[in-house]
């Protein structure tokens, strides 16, 4: 492992003649979930690039991955080794399996979730039923969702809110979710 430290270089392990022979990615501290169609250039973005300016290993799909990563595993493992998750509720979120799947495996797992409700109220987010889940699945989802819909939360409207006052919130939020994290561990 002292080796391996030694190697890494801006998070690539570099043999002999500086090639790249693979990726090393320590774990995340704060998985980001977000559509991102409605917040990857926006509130999921700025939330990732803020987080980073603090110094926190924030997970945010389109910025931690690599070509040639395999999607689920990837998202998956960011979830795992995550200590906070950020959920970005957006109008067309509940749309999205994936969205709905990384909730669901926040919540199953008992990370610590920061809900933020951006351009939507707690009430207006359903899973509907429209044949794409199995019961299972859209148990599953549910239960996450009301979890996540029943945890104090921020609400933003892009229209009319303070971006900078959101960022500081949320990443208040997810400082303090961490410290409290870092408290629970045996």
């Amino acid at each position: 492992m002292a080796v391996a430290r030694k190697v890494i270089l801006h998070g690539q392990v570099l043999g002999r003649n500086s090639q790249i022979i693979r990726t090393l990615k320590p774990p995340c501290d704060v998985f980001i979930n977000h559509r991102g169609a409605e917040t990857k250039r926006s509130i999921a973005g700025l939330l990732h690039n803020f987080l980073s300016l603090l110094e926190l290993r924030p997970f945010l799909d389109n910025r931690s991955m690599k070509p040639g990563d395999k999607l689920f595993d990837e998202i998956d493992a960011a979830i795992y080794s995550s200590k906070v998750g950020v959920a970005v509720f957006s109008p067309r979120y509940c749309e999205s399996r994936f969205c709905l799947h990384e909730l669901a495996l926040m919540m199953e797992m008992k990370k610590r979730v920061v809900p933020i409700f951006c351009d939507v109220k707690p009430s207006q987010l359903h899973v509907r039923d429209d044949l794409k889940h199995s019961a299972n699945h859209l148990q599953r989802y549910r239960d996450a969702l009301e979890e996540a819909k029943n945890t104090v939360g921020l609400t933003f409207y892009s229209s009319k809110g303070d971006w900078s006052k959101l960022l500081r919130d949320a990443s208040d939020a997810v400082i303090r979710n961490l410290l409290e994290a870092e408290e629970e561990k045996p």
